[in-house]
């Protein structure tokens, strides 16, 4: 009997799973599409859990297991739905109540900001009027599905010059195949090629046979201007472009060095630092009958490529994005260990859990099914014949039904009911324990009995665990966002959008919401002693109020509000009582002899104890 290979990697928790230990191995493959020889084997382990773990999300775990061999009885297995609520239940908590996109010092610029306060309030608005126009909340919520249930997810980002903005998008991760550098891959490296691959069904109406499309980001030095060409077989590519003397033609804005080798390119972000990088674009179909087994995915012949063309008429035929980094962003649902890439799915560590659930939910099943209608042995009754045959009719148990039995005549039943309540028992203890070991915990799934907690601060604590957990996800994904946002304001800067002027980005953060409900009433306790004691800012008030859910849309907004009424009852004091004294501390301004500032507010000035 030969061993099982131990496989150790970002997916080494479904090695339980036969069709995990060789996805080419034949009979143990349920999906066709990963034995195509563009495919490296080094990622078929990840399409194969991501597979897997859709199965899951659909209720469909079973009828793999059927197809790939695991097991005969797979098809009849019972599914109720529990991995996608594990995944929807984690996707609540990580999102919180809300996104939203916030630029350091932003909430400083007030009536007479400083520059660096009002460059950062008019960037914030500038990129959330552009999340808003492009649903970036229903796009974060489609990418990190993605990512909780299979582990990764992906955006994409393009620069649209019919709309004037940058397009975002969400894509599969199964469609996602980098390439890093040669020191190395790490977590916190990026990639500088990126494809984007799939296969396209057959579409016989059309004529067309099964294809390979790839798109492919790379970033690579800056090359001639270049222009649309006709290649031999007749289908559109690009050409570069060199002078009689076979020197680069550049792009308006390009620079050559002096010994003639490297194009130098100054880009809006950065406008003391040239660059020799860029990132191009191609977009092209291979037939799949055309690829042999060495044509993977990373080198597939260009001169079988069919390149498609944009819609503005520009062949996709490394195409200068004219940017110099590429515009992709890949999300992970936990930190990387040292030297890996990939995230790992919030029910990873818990699949087996879901597995014997599942399991236990069906002996449940049939559990009950003898418990409702029991199995009853008769003996000595008269049993109505088939005059047909001549044999006993089937017995059929309904109510009413009256047997006659003779003298000695007796009825059996067979009694299940407490091993249905031992399987009922089993499916509560499996919950609890899939609670716990996910970290989503009892308390954050639902399924703790309110009443069985003392106080809120026992609720508290029952949450540490989905606290961290939250906290864990969402650090993952921080530089990721701002790395987002970072590109928005980049790729609208080199399409020379309206309102986007030159200079170098502003960071922007992706704020989420808080992800259990927050005692309001405690908090606004809080602000108010705050104040009270001077040992709060006003700013700082706000921004607890905001995050624990006050219907306060814009902060600086919110405290030119509270400082014209504070002012005003101010001013109503000064000419009830004439006491000056009074009114510095009403203000929480210095005490009587010391200096004041002059404050205005909406056209009037206050300086010293007087009043204009």
């Amino acid at each position: 009997m030969g061993l099982r290979e131990l496989i150790t990697d970002a997916w080494s928790w479904l090695d339980y799973k036969p069709a995990m230990a060789d996805p080419r191995r034949p009979g143990r493959n349920a999906w066709a599409d990963l034995m195509s020889s563009w495919i490296p084997d080094e990622d078929l382990r990840r399409l194969a859990a991501y597979r897997l773990l859709a199965a899951y999300d659909s209720n469909q775990a079973g009828q793999l297991a059927e197809l790939s061999g695991d097991d005969d009885r797979g098809g009849e297995r019972r599914e109720l739905g529990d991995a996608s609520k594990i995944v929807d239940t984690a996707l609540g908590y990580l999102l919180g109540s809300e996104q939203t996109i916030s630029v350091p010092g932003a909430e400083h610029a007030g009536d007479e900001p400083s520059p660096e306060a009002a460059a950062a309030r008019a960037v914030q608005e500038r990129l959330r009027a552009w999340a808003e126009k492009e649903l970036l909340p229903l796009r974060v919520q489609q990418a990190e599905r993605n990512a909780i249930l299979l582990g990764d997810g992906v955006y994409t980002l393009a620069w649209d010059p019919g709309k004037g903005r940058v397009l975002l998008r969400t894509w599969d991760p199964g469609l996602y195949f980098p390439e890093w550098p040669e020191d190395g891959e790490d977590g916190a490296d990026f990639p500088t090629r990126v494809h984007l691959a799939w296969e396209l069904p057959e579409d016989k109406r059309r004529g067309l046979k099964t294809r390979v499309r790839r798109i492919t980001y790379e970033l690579a030095p800056i090359g001639p201007a270049s222009r649309q060409a006709i290649a031999k077989g007749g289908g559109a590519v690009r050409e570069f472009l060199y002078d009689e003397d076979g020197a680069p033609v550049l792009v308006a804005g390009d620079q050559l060095d002096a010994d003639g080798s490297t194009i130098t390119r100054t880009y809006p972000w950065a406008p003391d630092r040239p660059s020799p990088w860029t990132c191009y674009l191609t977009d092209a179909e291979w037939d799949l009958d055309d690829l042999t087994h060495a044509d993977l995915v990373h080198d597939l012949p260009l001169h079988k490529a069919t390149f498609r063309v944009r819609s503005d008429g520009e062949v996709l035929d490394r195409l200068d994005l004219r940017c110099d980094f590429i515009p992709l962003i890949h999300i992970t649902n936990s930190i990387p260990n040292s030297g890996e890439h990939w995230g790992k799915p919030t029910i990873a560590t818990v699949l087996q859990g879901l597995d014997e659930l599942s399991d236990t939910d069906t002996d449940s099943s049939g559990a009950s099914a003898t418990t409702g209608s029991p199995i009853i042995g008769l003996s000595g009754a008269r049993l109505p014949i088939d005059r047909a045959t001549g044999q006993p009719l089937p017995v059929k148990v309904r109510a009413g039904t009256v047997w006659q039995l003779n003298d000695n005549g007796s009825m059996d039943v067979l009694d299940t009911s407490a091993q249905l309540a031992e399987l009922r028992a089993r499916v509560d203890h499996l919950i609890d324990r899939v609670a716990a070991n996910s970290r989503l915990t009892a308390a954050g799934l639902g399924t703790l009995d309110p009443t069985a907690l003392p106080s809120g601060y026992a609720l508290q604590l029952a949450l540490g665990p989905l606290d961290s957990l939250v906290a864990a996800m969402r650090l993952a994904r921080n530089h990721k966002y701002a790395v987002l946002l970072r590109m928005v304001q980049r790729l609208h800067q080199a399409g020379h959008a309206e309102g986007w002027p030159a200079g170098e980005s502003v960071p922007a953060r992706l704020m989420w919401g808080p992800h259990t409900p927050t005692d309001r009433a405690a908090v606004l306790d809080e602000v108010v002693k705050g104040v009270g004691a001077g040992v709060l800012s006003v700013e700082t008030d706000v921004k607890m109020l905001i995050d624990a859910g006050y219907p306060i849309g814009n902060a600086q907004d919110e405290i030119v509000r509270i400082q014209s009424r504070a002012f005003e009852a101010a001013v109503r004091l000064a000419d009830a009582t004439g006491d000056n004294t009074a009114v510095r501390g009403y203000l929480g301004l210095p005490a009587a002899g010391a200096e004041i500032p002059s404050i205005r507010l909406d056209g009037r000035e206050v300086e010293g104890g007087q009043r204009t």
